[in-house]
């Protein structure tokens, strides 16, 4: 869940972490704990987007791929968007007929009204400059097409909160502020700023399980070296306590918020 990946999990034999790219080392191991993740998310910007065979689509931000293998598998014609190569590589295995590129979200290379739908889930609130990026999707944007964007919400609509605060206060810390993109008044300003007129807005549930203790912690501190994982996984495991199932499993209800504007034509 975290917002900067050398705070987040890993395994025993965690990837050594580039300073610079981060991503890129732990684009496997965030596959497998979040990949699924956001499944509901996409699936409800999918369907807001009225993406369909022959819908030009680009996924900026595209992480490891699976809203471009949705999308493939609804007839769209797709393209990403990641900066990170190790993030690039793996959404062109998973859908191999996309043109995916190593490509910054504030300066993309496609030529303008490129695009009938652009995409971005979670990755707004992690842009050098969201104004820049959400200019430069309106800009690769037809006239008509659609930017739909999709990120956590509020703190108290999201559970896997309680363990960012439980990490912190373990640092003798308070959480840090609230984005303000995980807010409704903020989303919409920043899309119709960019000149796009706001059509639709929604709450989508988002849970996040895990089977076990185990990959609970290795979810949660993804990016965690052996160390760290021994070290504060124990806090990890006390603050998701109200969370745990019968089984033994966890279970985490989410909230994102989803966003579709439109360019004028």
């Amino acid at each position: 869940m975290r917002d900067d990946p050398d705070l987040g999990p890993a395994t025993d034999l965690a990837p050594a972490i580039d300073d610079d790219d981060p991503w890129t080392a732990l684009a496997e191991d965030w596959a497998a704990a979040w990949g699924g993740f956001a499944g509901p998310a996409r699936q409800a910007l999918l369907d807001a987007a009225a993406v369909g065979p022959g819908t030009r689509l680009l996924d900026v931000g595209c992480g490891t791929g699976e809203l471009l293998a949705d999308a493939a598998s609804r007839g769209a014609a797709v393209a990403g968007a990641d900066v990170a190569p190790g993030m690039v590589a793996r959404a062109r295995r998973a859908a191999p007929a996309a043109d995916v590129r190593e490509a910054d979200a504030e300066d993309l290379p496609w030529p303008d009204a490129a695009f009938d739908v652009v995409t971005a889930v979670n990755v707004l609130h992690l842009a050098d400059d969201p104004v820049a990026a959400v200019a430069e999707a309106a800009r690769v944007l037809a006239p008509g097409g659609a930017l739909a964007v999709c990120g956590w919400a509020e703190r108290d609509r999201c559970e896997l909160d309680a363990v960012e605060a439980a990490l912190a206060a373990d640092d003798g810390e308070e959480p840090g502020p609230e984005g303000p993109l995980r807010r409704e008044a903020p989303v919409r300003t920043l899309l119709t700023g960019a000149g796009l007129v706001v059509e639709h807005l929604a709450l989508v549930d988002v849970p996040w399980t895990a089977p076990d203790a185990g990959a609970l912690v290795r979810g949660l501190l993804l990016g965690e070296d052996a160390e760290g994982l021994a070290a504060r996984g124990p806090v990890v495991v006390a603050a998701a306590a109200p969370f745990r199932l019968a089984d033994g499993s966890y279970r985490f209800r989410n909230a994102f918020r989803l966003a579709l504007a439109r360019r004028p034509r």
